[in-house]
């Protein structure tokens, strides 16, 4: 099968021969496009309407074939639109033909989203070699682990060898440091081979801070009515918004239909300025659903500091209204107080009672659903969400932000008790939310997380002076030598420190994490995922000394002819002394240290990190 996304943007090839090569850009008179033909760049006028749309055929053109824009001034860009820049940012577009990957996932319809268990990945430091190619090795450990998301961190053309990939600026053109566009089409369609859904990060809040020359020729793509850290922002909602708009609602439809996504993860939508209803936000969620989505499973995970439970919401038939899910930073806050004591910054906010909260984002979701936020001034946050489904809260102990914003990186492995982490961790994964795991977390990986990119010089210099800025206020990193030791973000030896070291799978620790994590995942494909559904929600929560005890009621595991509903009891020792608490119900479907008290039969003994989970079906009732 093939599968390609018209547009109305970039260079598109057509069906008789020859490229039509398209460019928006409504304030400039004169485009001229330069085409490389042989070793020489002919200059071609395009003709330019009304709207401010620049268009030319060339007949000879075809795939592989490089392009670029002359603006009137001088000024060379690469296509806004390229589909692939392999000379970086700054240099000219690759005709692309998206029809020559000749696809094997034709009965690939997706998974339901109850089953998903999430893998943040940075293909960058996935692996030695950092491309897509040596990734794809690596999915069937994955996928016989019991990941089945893969989450790819965004892959938008970002200036330089190196970056996170929130600095994209060429968001149809995944970077050429990874590899090619038909090694992206390989690398997902290896993915659907083995049962795996894959999902990209997009970044519809900023374009990043070199190589995006729109801000040059195509001021129309802003709006300085709104303003942002990043400058004057996307224009969704100002004069010619309808056009910006499109553009990325093309994005998020070419990557589901040409590259066949299993949907996004859209980074920050809190960040995005929108007055207009619907926001861009529902648009891409709505033409993903009314487009691929006829089809197949296609999911979408926002990232929302505001926590706007609205935008979560479910129709009659519990399908997502615009977001599948949401990252639920608030868990992970929580459990980040409670599991390492700190208590800085935004972790101020759940400095009281740790447990309490963790307990009551496993039960609901979200702890602020408009209560104040010291940390925000007071100001209300948050809307409520205990109408929502549990698989509505994106749920971790680690993600590349909260690893990567800290000074030197660290995980939370080389900061928390390794039985306290196991037990938090077994909560999570095996709690009713939508579990996710940060690359190298299933091994308790040492490797730091740092933040790395690799910007021109100017920018460079100044990128490395805010980060060692950022951090002078920490008690650790005041003044002195101390401030050199926060690793430098254009060096590529800080990027080199934070590639996975697989060797450690084997280490006698790290095995011993490994195995857990792979009996959590196997239990809860097995035992919980059939039982997930519309009925699945908490049932009763409470703290009991250091110990949670959670019970969650889910829905009907259906067994021939027979339905029975269930609870799943967790009961946790997160404190640092033995615990004593009473046996849950059900059959013991998984202990972690847990034994048998003297009162037997009723009580069961805890050690710090210990855990027992039973499921309570009717027959136990």
């Amino acid at each position: 099968m093939k599968h390609i996304h018209s547009m109305p943007f970039g260079a598109e090839l057509l069906e008789g021969g020859g490229v039509r090569f398209r460019i928006w850009a409504p304030d400039v008179p004169t485009v001229t496009l330069e085409w490389l033909h042989g070793e020489r760049w002919k200059p071609f006028t395009m003709r330019c309407d009304a709207e401010g749309w620049h268009e030319h055929v060339i007949g000879e053109a075809t795939a592989g074939d490089r392009y670029r824009y002359r603006m009137p001034d001088g000024l060379r860009v690469p296509d806004p639109a390229s589909r692939f820049n392999p000379d970086d940012v700054h240099g000219p577009s690759e005709v692309i033909d998206p029809r020559a990957h000749e696809w094997t996932d034709d009965p690939w319809t997706g998974r339901p989203w109850k089953e998903a268990v999430i893998y943040e990945m940075h293909l960058g430091t996935f692996t030695p070699e950092g491309t897509l190619a040596a990734a794809a090795q690596r999915l069937p450990r994955l996928a016989s682990l019991g990941i089945t998301v893969i989450e790819l961190m965004p892959l938008a053309d970002f200036p330089g060898s190196r970056n996170w990939g929130y600095d994209g600026v060429l968001p149809f053109a995944p970077d050429a440091s990874y590899g090619t566009p038909a090694d992206l089409k390989a690398f997902v369609d290896a993915a659907h081979g083995l049962r795996l859904m894959v999902l990209i990060d997009v970044v519809y809040n900023h374009f990043g801070p070199e190589g995006n020359y729109l801000h040059a020729y195509c001021p129309q793509f802003f709006n300085p009515a709104h303003q942002t850290p990043w400058g004057a922002a996307i224009n969704f909602d100002g004069a010619h918004s309808r056009t910006v708009r499109d553009f990325f609602v093309h994005n998020a439809l070419y990557w589901v239909e040409e590259y066949r996504f299993d949907g996004l993860r859209m980074d920050a939508i809190h960040a995005i300025r929108d007055t207009s209803t619907p926001s861009i936000v529902e648009e891409v969620c709505a033409a993903l659903r009314h487009g691929p989505g006829r089809h197949r499973q296609v999911h979408v995970v926002l990232e929302n500091d505001l926590n706007e439970a609205h935008r979560l919401e479910r129709d009659d038939e519990e399908s997502p209204l615009a977001g599948t899910a949401q990252w639920n930073d608030d868990l992970h806050h929580a459990a980040h107080v409670l599991l390492t004591g700190e208590a800085d910054g935004y972790y101020a906010d759940y400095a009281q009672r740790p447990l309490e909260q963790f307990g009551l984002a496993l039960a609901q979701g979200f702890i602020y659903t408009g209560q104040p936020s010291g940390f925000r001034g007071g100001a209300p946050r948050g809307e409520p969400c205990d109408h929502l489904p549990l698989a509505a809260f994106v749920s971790f102990l680690q993600t590349h932000d909260q690893i990567g914003n800290r000074a030197t990186g660290d995980r939370i492995d080389a900061l928390a008790d390794p039985a306290l982490l196991m037990a938090a961790r077994a909560c999570v994964l095996l709690s009713p939310h939508t579990p996710m795991l940060f690359m190298g977390e299933e091994y308790a990986a040492s490797t730091p997380f740092q933040y790395f990119c690799d910007f021109g010089p100017e920018l460079a210099a100044a990128v490395t002076a805010g980060r060692r800025e950022e951090f002078g206020g920490f008690d650790a990193f005041a003044g002195g030598a101390a401030e050199l030791e926060i690793p430098d973000p254009n060096s590529e030896a800080t990027f080199a420190a934070s590639k996975l070291d697989e060797s450690e799978r084997v280490l006698p620790a790290h095995a011993e994490v490994l195995r857990q994590v792979r009996t959590l995942l196997q239990l809860r494909q097995a035992e919980l995922v059939p039982r997930f559904g519309a009925d699945t929600r908490i049932h009763q929560w409470s703290c009991e000394g250091d110990a949670l005890r959670m019970v969650w009621q889910l829905g009907e595991a259906h067994d021939g002819d027979a339905a029975s509903p269930a609870f799943l009891h967790v009961v946790a020792n997160l404190g640092k002394a033995e615990a004593e608490v009473a046996w849950p119900p059900g059959r013991v479907i998984h202990m972690m240290g847990a034994r048998e008290s003297a009162a037997e039969g009723t009580t069961l003994s805890l050690p710090s990190g210990g855990l027992c989970a039973c499921l309570e079906e009717a027959q136990d009732a």
